[in-house]
């Protein structure tokens, strides 16, 4: 996969979210992700951007971008 390139995360309906340059949005919902669910809103609000993903050094919590593109709820549930 080629690199993706976000330009906006955001939570919003009990979801993460992102946004590439292209304009593509994509988003999991937060209860996959325990630290961030359990996270106040400052916590979540308190990320790094790198060329692979988001970071959360509070939280100590990473995501990938391309997780976004490859994760599946059924990847989630088995």
């Amino acid at each position: 996969m080629e690199e993706i390139e976000v330009k906006k995360v955001w939570f919003q309906d009990d979801k993460i979210n992102i946004e590439t340059v292209e304009g593509e949005r994509r988003s999991h919902p937060v209860k996959w992700f325990p630290r961030l669910e359990n996270a106040t809103e400052a916590q979540r609000q308190n990320f790094e951007l790198s060329a692979f993903g988001i970071h959360w050094p509070e939280l100590d919590e990473d995501l990938s971008f391309e997780g976004f593109f490859t994760y599946s709820k059924e990847a989630v549930s088995s």
